[in-house]
């Protein structure tokens, strides 16, 4: 998995205590940071499928040739 680099300020207070937290974990600052924030994005958007088309194909949608589906649709218009 490809890696972006980000860069962010905080405030001295925050980045005290996420200093002493991520000694506590005995973990990297920047690992500390990741799994914060990997927890909150599960919390709020959920967990990322490990094989994302296969979760498409478990909805069980409708499937068939592209153009035979815009025919449908097109002709659901009229």
């Amino acid at each position: 998995m490809a890696s972006k680099r980000m860069q962010l300020l905080i405030p001295e207070a925050m980045e005290i205590r996420l200093r002493r937290a991520a000694e506590r974990d005995r973990v990297p600052r920047g690992a500390w940071v990741r799994q914060a924030i990997q927890e909150r994005l599960e919390r709020v958007v959920g967990p990322v499928p490990e094989d994302p088309l296969a979760e498409l194909r478990r909805l069980n949608g409708p499937t068939s040739d592209i153009g035979a589906m815009i025919g449908e649709i097109e002709a659901g218009r009229s």
